[in-house]
């Protein structure tokens, strides 16, 4: 096994490598767009992805300080999805959506079509499945558009690989990109991170982050209904499903992992983990068919040796833990009292926390609201010309999600290099699909798709 410092230095090369492609790269040229702003300071905005937060993310954009923005293309392969989202947002910003029937689009290339309604310099929103990311980012650049993706950025390797590419030929292009990890934007754990770095309860020494509650999402999925096909299927309810979106692990865990890693300010560098199925079947006793475990333990190790434990469980009836916490050698802290990035964050002179305060954040009450802070500073870095871009880390971010959950789906020590270089694509032709393609993952006789068989299955996933 590699060591740690090996597995570094590996990561460090492959990614100082993807700057070189960058700088090689023959870029396209960009488009004429088929919609022409109203005025020299408008952003026009295209959201990608509806339902979910895809609405939210394109609420935020049309509810930035700096204005004006207006909302003129959507684009879905589910059209109640689009339709409830406008509907949504045109009453909320009536003067801000424009988006007329010939400007709602449908369809795996919907993307395409929606892009071409903005001119360079416009914003095109992601909120798709996560397994879409790089084929929509790749569009996105070739027709100098700035963009807002969701995460998680990536679920395997190759993914990864790609968007790491696609992260340099935007730097090079000046494109601006935020990625929709928002603690990042939290100005209390801005502000823990500033204290922490600077060494105000020393030298980190443990991590502990939780996300344990009830259903979520589309954690679970019964058999394939009639009337739609396995891939729309296996789309509509990506949580379910590992190739679409990284399992309900990276989906929902993506958020503390992200933070502690910033909060220790670099990744781990291995992880090794467990989980389990412990109930498989609904109130009714029909069988689900996703690919999640219900329960995941994840240990992992920095390259100092320090541990990061994260626990994750979604069943209904047990005890609802959802935090993170930091241990010094000179105090402790809170970086997120309850959801993904809940505030107070708070610092301690010991290793209890319930005594001995030290520090408490506060944040101004135009500046509680990360996912609206994420997109004031998007804008901002867009009118004033600043670098932006956070898909680098966001891929980062993705990876060390993966790499504790491939541990824990094929119960090996699996490291950042592994992940990074694991060859299993999960979905290859992701930018080849048709509303007729047969679907990445294919279910057996009884509507059953394969899963995680840790022990069993240890160089990929699940069988393909």
């Amino acid at each position: 096994m590699k060591s740690s410092m090996q597995v570094s230095a590996s990561r460090r090369e492959f990614i100082k490598n993807t700057g070189k492609l960058a700088a090689v790269s023959a870029l396209a040229n960009v488009a004429i767009p088929a919609v022409h702003a109203a005025g020299s300071d408008l952003i026009q905005v295209a959201l990608i992805g509806c339902g979910g937060r895809g609405g939210g993310a394109a609420a935020n954009a049309l509810s930035v300080k700096r204005g004006p923005v207006k909302l003129v293309a959507m684009a879905d392969i589910f059209p109640d999805r689009l339709q409830k989202d406008l509907t949504k947002l045109q009453i909320q910003f009536a003067s801000q959506v424009d988006v007329p029937p010939e400007r709602q689009f449908i369809g795996f290339d919907a993307y395409q079509k929606a892009m071409d309604c903005l001119k360079p310099g416009d914003v095109a929103i992601f909120a798709t499945p996560p397994a879409f990311r790089w084929v929509h980012f790749a569009y996105a650049i070739q027709k100098g558009l700035n963009v807002f993706m969701e995460k998680p950025l990536s679920a395997d390797g190759p993914a990864s690989k790609r968007m790491f590419n696609l992260a340099h030929e935007a730097q090079a292009k000046n494109l601006k990109v935020g990625v929709g990890l928002m603690s990042r934007h939290n100005r209390a754990m801005q502000e823990l991170a500033n204290r922490v770095h600077d060494g105000e309860i020393g030298e980190i020494i443990l991590q502990r982050g939780y996300r344990m509650h009830g259903l979520g999402g589309y954690f679970n999925s019964l058999p394939k209904p009639a009337g739609i096909t396995d891939l729309l299927y296996q789309v509509q309810r990506f949580h379910s499903f590992i190739w679409a979106s990284g399992g309900c692990f990276n989906d929902f865990y993506i958020h503390l992992i992200d933070q502690l890693g910033w909060m220790k300010n670099e990744w781990p560098v291995k992880a090794q983990a467990l989980g389990g199925r412990q109930y498989r079947s609904s109130p009714e006793g029909i069988l689900y068919v996703d690919q999640n475990f219900d329960t995941y333990s994840v240990e992992y190790t920095y390259s100092d040796g320090t541990k990061f434990f994260f626990d994750g469980r979604t069943i209904p009836g047990c005890e609802q833990i959802y935090s993170s916490y930091l241990q010094g050698t000179k105090g402790s802290g809170i970086a997120s009292k309850a959801g993904d990035c809940g505030q107070p964050s708070s610092l301690y002179a010991s290793q209890d926390l319930t005594s001995k305060m030290r520090w408490e954040s506060k944040v101004k009450p135009e500046e509680q609201d990360p996912y609206q802070n994420e997109w004031n500073d998007l804008v901002d870095a867009i009118r004033d010309d600043k670098p932006y871009n956070e898909v680098q880390r966001g891929v980062e971010a993705s990876l060390v999600s993966s790499m504790g959950r491939m541990a824990a789906h094929t119960g090996q020590e699996v490291t950042f290099d592994q992940m990074l270089n694991c060859d299993f694509e999960m979905s290859p032709n992701t930018d080849k699909f048709t509303m007729d393609s047969p679907a990445p993952l294919v279910a057996d006789a009884d509507g059953r798709y394969p899963v995680p068989q840790p022990g069993i299955v240890t160089s990929r996933e699940y069988r393909a």
